[in-house]
């Protein structure tokens, strides 16, 4: 179980860096002013998503094993409102904030934590349970932050994968050609 337990870790710090990479790799091809473009009064801008990934990483990898990860000093509506002197330097700032507690807490676990019981909003979850969860919904968000860098940037935009049409140059060209970051899967 230990083997087992300790891959599973080792596959959810490789999931998150990979999706910290892929939101990166978004928000680097955007403008200044791309950070707030909302578009319409229901969705949400760049900036709003980096800020309640940021502040959702916070509140629940904060003393992970220890406390409820809804923090009681965490106040999620204001994850969505970002004002019109938000920068970009600002927006960063946040992200990694919150990707250094992912980080720092993922590293700090030991294969025998996997199974241990945590809270989220005083509702119990296993380990791998809080962890699947908090990946699925990074990648939910950061799936919206690249949408939405590819919509704002259209035309200039630079694909984060196989760009169209290249699947089959994808398939007969060589894993080293992949391993170089070429072509991403």
């Amino acid at each position: 179980m230990t083997d087992l337990a300790n891959q599973y870790l080792e596959e959810m710090k490789r999931q998150f860096r990979g999706h910290k990479r892929m939101g990166e790799a978004a928000v680097a091809q955007l403008e200044e002013k791309d950070f707030l473009v909302a578009l319409d009064p229901q969705s949400n801008s760049v900036a709003m998503l980096v800020k309640h990934i940021a502040g959702n990483a916070r509140s629940r990898f904060t003393d992970f094993l220890t406390s409820d990860g809804e923090k009681p000093d965490r106040f999620r509506d204001q994850e969505f409102e970002v004002s019109d002197n938000t920068t970009r330097d600002e927006v960063m700032r946040w992200w990694e904030q919150g990707w250094t507690h992912v980080f720092s807490t993922l590293d700090s676990l030991q294969p025998e934590d996997v199974q241990r019981t945590v809270t989220i909003r005083g509702e119990p979850h296993c380990v791998m349970q809080a962890l699947n969860r908090a990946l699925a919904h990074y990648a939910q968000h950061i799936g919206q932050i690249v949408f939405l860098a590819k919509h704002l940037r259209s035309d200039h935009w630079q694909t984060l994968s196989i760009p169209r049409g290249k699947s089959e140059d994808y398939k007969t060209s060589s894993p080293k050609t992949h391993a170089r970051g070429n072509y991403k899967a």
